[in-house]
């Protein structure tokens, strides 16, 4: 996958992807009984965690310059 195809995919899972993600939590959550405030604090710590996890090839290295352009003064 390009860098610059990455960088997009990285901005649309963040734009649309999360934000989808995090309504699907709060409903998963919603469905059960209001549990003690730590254990809903847990549970919504593991699922901003557990998000990530497959996604973290895909935000390697995208806030970084572009690996595979030419230097700078090079035309």
């Amino acid at each position: 996958m390009t860098y610059d195809t990455r960088k997009k995919l990285a901005a649309l899972v963040l734009l649309v992807g999360l934000p989808v993600y995090i309504g699907a939590a709060l409903w998963l959550v919603s469905l059960f009984e209001r549990p003690s405030i730590w254990v809903e604090l847990a549970i919504y710590v593991g699922l901003g965690v557990v998000w990530a996890f497959p996604l973290k090839r895909l935000f390697l290295g995208v806030g970084k310059p572009d690996p595979d352009a030419p230097p700078a003064g090079e035309k």
